[in-house]
């Protein structure tokens, strides 16, 4: 089967859904979810502990965010709207997403993450969240995410933050440091992120202020609850929650992580086959 590199099919394609007990719970192969273990009692929380493989607890499909973070996703509702200050509905506006209510066709999109440059943080887990694999080394925890195949580590070291002014140079990943909140509950901030990302998959701006907090509880011996706040004086005038207590669920030490890379050379295929007639752009490029 051939891959499809454009990121929002990919979004959306499963390696090999299929239904499970009538009632639909997409997976991917040798993945296990808590519609599998209707009677479970899991045993408690190891402290200070997040280490493990990693899915969406209710299956794949609960944690892909194609029309926005799944907290506030981009319906026009109201309970919807973000507190935007004026330069951040600028900088919002002057997005144009393939998707959401201001959606664009595809190939009339700056978004862009589908032609594979970096998508950044926090987008990697507010647009696609799949696997991820948690590490503890004695001064960083590291998180390898499958969706494109990318790694962050965030320093525990007792580091202070830096400020936005002590970096040389914006990162797609931005600066991570965390630390335990308590036994059960791991907190990480994240400053310097690059401009050119977006925070999810509907163009939602943020600028080099912001600054990223994800909290990790650790509610049992088998899941994890994630929470994303974004923190942004220059683009929303108060705090707001993007992602609200995701539930993930640990996987056996033997599942497989399958590769999902984006693929410069396919999205350029799917943009000339598909994407600019769909647009109506004449394609002026004889190959």
């Amino acid at each position: 089967m051939t891959r499809v590199g454009f990121a929002t099919a990919a979004a959306l394609i499963m390696f090999a859904a299929v239904a499970f007990n009538q009632e639909q719970v997409v997976r991917v192969p040798g993945a296990v979810y808590d519609a599998d273990f209707r009677s479970e009692k899991p045993g408690p929380a190891p402290r200070r502990d997040l280490s493990g493989i990693w899915e969406p607890a209710r299956g794949p499909g609960d944690a892909i965010g194609a029309q926005g973070a799944k907290n506030v996703p981009d319906t026009g509702r109201p309970e919807h709207q973000l507190p935007f200050t004026p330069e951040g509905l600028k900088a919002n506006l002057a997005n144009k997403p393939a998707w959401g209510p201001r959606a664009v066709a595809s190939a009339l999109s700056n978004d862009p993450q589908p032609t594979c440059e970096p998508q950044g943080w926090p987008r990697i887990i507010l647009h696609n969240y799949r696997t991820a694999q948690i590490v503890h080394t004695p001064k960083q925890v590291l998180i390898l995410y499958q969706f494109n195949r990318k790694w962050r580590n965030i320093w525990t070291d007792g580091r202070p933050l830096p400020k936005v002014d002590d970096f040389l140079e914006p990162r797609f990943w931005g600066y991570s440091t965390g630390r335990w909140h308590d036994d059960y509950t791991f907190v990480a901030d994240t400053v310097g992120l690059d401009e050119r990302t977006w925070l999810d998959n509907v163009g939602r701006p943020h600028s080099v202020e912001a600054r990223i907090e994800e909290r990790y509880f650790r509610r049992d011996a088998m899941h994890i609850d994630v929470t994303i706040t974004i923190d942004d004086p220059v683009y929303y005038s108060k705090p707001w929650v993007a992602l609200d207590r995701l539930p993930l669920r640990l996987q056996p030490d033997t599942f497989d992580i399958r590769e999902m890379e984006c693929s410069p050379s396919e999205f350029a295929r799917y943009t000339k086959e598909l994407a600019e007639p769909a647009a109506g752009v004449q394609n002026t490029n004889p190959r």
